[in-house]
């Protein structure tokens, strides 16, 4: 029987805010949080990696409307939540009226099955306890097969919201940079910084409902390192600190005979860290933009950040007097 898959057995959504993950035997992971499905086949993966920080306040939306019930479906939903009485007369008279009675919906909508669904709130992943997930707090509603949903509900997917969702699903390596001299250097030497790009690809996720046929693709690509050495006493080259991406690398690699040049990307520490270290962070900028159904010109999200720290031994340069 279809009555436990929403669509006529085309997907059974996990309850609202849950996920669950799967592969297609093929190596291609997803991730299911209600309708939406997540294909994360070309995200950064590994131990290290993480997601981006917006920079700006911008964050991505913490709930959702999307299909969520057939009429048999929200029948059996709300029916025991009525006869259970705990939700008190009045409101349970109102929903009887609302959803059975015609007001507007007659008997769950029953007469449009497998030309509609029920339409209902999610949380995104991660945010359960975040005050946004309160947004979403318009009663359950009908959305024909086919149509729009209601232009007052802010929230409803559609691909941009797909984009949005996904933007939050990005995951990206850390920023660990190559040094030399490696580990420990010495005061006023400069010391050369560089990425091993091959790690720093373009990544995506792409979210999509198939209920709906409706998809985005979110795309992030490196464009910049951000060196802070973790102390006043230093100088960074460029000055700004800010590495560009240059024909898909950043930095350049230590070689043998570059001693006497000034590297492009870079620190040079002005004193000693005595018994410690500095803790150097490297932070990569992501431009960040998507595609998606009916959207065929990429689109801007917010820039996003990662980044990492680690140590730098900085010694004094020892000199003989005879």
């Amino acid at each position: 029987m279809a009555d436990n898959k929403i669509g006529g057995g085309a997907q059974t959504p996990p309850p609202s805010g849950k996920a669950s993950g799967d592969t297609d035997g093929q190596g291609t992971l997803s991730a299911t949080a209600g309708a939406v499905v997540f294909d994360l086949s070309k995200n950064g993966s590994g131990g290290s990696a993480g997601p981006v920080t917006s920079t700006t306040t911008w964050t991505p939306p913490a709930c959702y409307y999307a299909p969520k019930y057939t009429p048999d479906q929200l029948k059996k939903y709300l029916e025991p939540i009525w006869g259970a009485e705990s939700t008190g007369y009045q409101w349970d008279a109102e929903q009887r009226a609302k959803y059975v009675d015609g007001h507007p919906y007659k008997d769950f909508n029953k007469d449009k099955a497998g030309k509609g669904y029920w339409w209902d709130s999610y949380v995104t992943k991660g945010r359960e306890g975040d005050p946004g997930a309160l947004d979403c707090d318009k009663p359950i509603f009908w959305v024909d097969e086919g149509q729009a949903p209601p232009a007052d509900v802010r929230e409803a997917i559609t691909p941009e919201m797909l984009a949005k969702l996904a933007y939050a699903e990005i995951r990206v390596p850390s920023t660990k940079v190559e040094l030399a001299p490696a580990g420990t250097t010495k005061v006023n030497l400069p010391t050369w910084a560089w990425l091993d790009t091959a790690k720093f690809k373009p990544v995506s996720v792409t979210a999509s409902v198939p209920l709906l046929g409706v998809s985005a693709t979110t795309t992030a690509e490196p464009v910049s390192l951000r060196i802070e050495p973790g102390t006043g006493d230093a100088v960074t080259y460029p000055a700004s600190g800010v590495c560009e991406f240059d024909s898909g690398h950043i930095g350049e690699a230590y070689a043998k005979g570059k001693s006497d040049e000034t590297p492009p990307c870079g620190v040079e520490y002005l004193r000693s860290s005595g018994d410690g270290s500095f803790k150097l962070r490297a932070t990569i900028t992501w431009k960040i933009h998507w595609t998606g159904t009916g959207v065929t010109e990429a689109r801007d999200l917010p820039e996003g950040t990662f980044g990492a720290t680690q140590d730098v031994v900085v010694q004094e340069i020892q000199s003989v007097n005879r």
